[in-house]
């Protein structure tokens, strides 16, 4: 069941997706509509993540520093 609802819609903005309805032969409604369904489309599951996500070349710290104050590290 469709429900009819009123939205104020900017003139240029108007403008542009009638213009976009006319070169692709649909209707503003169906570019409104599908708009809405890409944007709020029911969320799918991912994959789960495997590796580390960020990757560089760089050298890492000491795992466990124990000649520093981790409260020292935070509010420097």
């Amino acid at each position: 069941m469709a429900v009819r609802t009123t939205v104020d819609i900017p003139e240029p903005l108007h403008e542009r997706l009638k213009e976009r309805a006319e070169r692709s032969g649909t209707s503003i409604r169906s570019l409104i509509v599908r708009a809405l369904e890409e944007t709020y489309a029911a969320p799918q599951k991912g994959r789960k993540v495997t590796g580390p996500l960020i990757t560089g070349k760089g050298k890492l710290g000491p795992r466990f520093p124990v000649d520093q104050n981790p409260h020292d590290l935070v509010l420097s």
